[in-house]
C-alpha cells in the first residue's frame, strides 16, 4: 500500500497558495450576488459543516441535491494533515446525488456568518460555490453549495482506494486526525437517517487499516 500511495503524492507545499484577502472577499461577494438581502439564505452541508457548523442558523433540514456526490478528493495540508503528510477531506464531485443538511442563516446575519464560513472553507479556493436546488420533502430550496474545483492546488483527481485509505488513516492536522473527519461525517449521516455507501465503505477500510498498523 505504501508503494502505491507514494505514486500519488500531493503537489509540493509551495503549490498551495492561499487567496489574498482581496481575492477572498471578491469570491464571497460573487457567491452572494444571486442572493437578495432580507430573504431567507440557505447553505447545504455534506461534510464537517454538518457536525461542526460553527455558524448561527435558525432552521435545519435533511435535504437532497442532484448531480453531485461526496468524494474525498481535496488534500488537507493544515486542518486534517500537514504539508508533508496531508490528509483528505470531502468535496462534491459531479454525478449522482447527495443527501446532507441544509441550514437557514438569519437574513440579518448572512454577511457576518458567511465571512466566517468563507475564511474556514475558501482560503485556498478549494471549492466552486454554486447555487443549487435542494429537495426537502416536496419543497425545493435554493441553497449555496461548495462543489468541486478541479483547478485548485489541493484537488487530487481520482486516487486509488489504497492511497485514499492510507492518507485518511495516517494524517493529522490542526483540527485533529483525518480519520476523525471521516468517522464523524459517517456518524452524523447515520444520526439523520442518511445512508452513503461510499462513506460507510471507506470508514470500514480506514478502521481496518488503522487496526493493522496498530497490530
Amino acid at each position: 500500500m505504501t508503494k502505491q500511495f507514494e505514486t500519488y503524492l500531493p503537489p509540493q507545499p509551495a503549490a498551495a497558495i492561499p487567496l489574498t484577502p482581496t481575492e477572498l472577499l471578491a469570491s464571497l461577494r460573487s457567491a452572494l450576488a444571486p442572493w437578495t438581502p432580507g430573504t431567507p439564505f440557505w447553505i447545504f452541508a455534506y461534510g464537517s459543516l454538518m457536525w461542526n457548523p460553527s455558524f448561527t442558523y435558525d432552521a435545519r433540514h435533511v435535504a437532497t441535491i442532484r448531480g453531485y456526490h461526496r468524494s474525498f478528493r481535496v488534500w488537507s495540508r493544515i486542518n486534517r494533515g500537514t504539508p508533508e503528510k496531508p490528509g483528505l477531506v470531502l468535496t462534491l464531485e459531479c454525478g449522482g446525488s447527495c443527501r446532507g443538511l441544509v441550514y437557514r442563516i438569519p437574513a440579518d446575519l448572512v454577511q457576518e456568518q458567511m465571512n466566517l464560513i468563507w475564511k474556514r472553507e475558501m482560503n485556498y479556493g478549494s471549492y466552486r460555490p454554486r447555487w443549487l436546488n435542494c429537495l426537502v420533502g416536496d419543497e425545493t430550496i435554493r441553497a449555496l453549495v461548495f462543489t468541486v474545483n478541479r483547478h485548485c492546488s489541493g484537488y487530487t483527481g481520482q486516487l486509488p482506494i489504497e492511497a485514499t485509505v492510507e492518507a485518511i488513516a495516517s494524517a493529522a492536522g490542526k483540527y485533529g486526525p483525518a480519520h476523525e473527519y471521516l468517522f464523524r461525517t459517517n456518524e452524523t449521516l447515520r444520526e439523520h437517517g442518511i445512508r452513503d455507501s461510499r462513506v460507510e465503505h471507506l470508514a470500514a477500510l480506514v478502521r481496518a487499516r488503522m487496526a493493522a498498523k496498530a497490530a
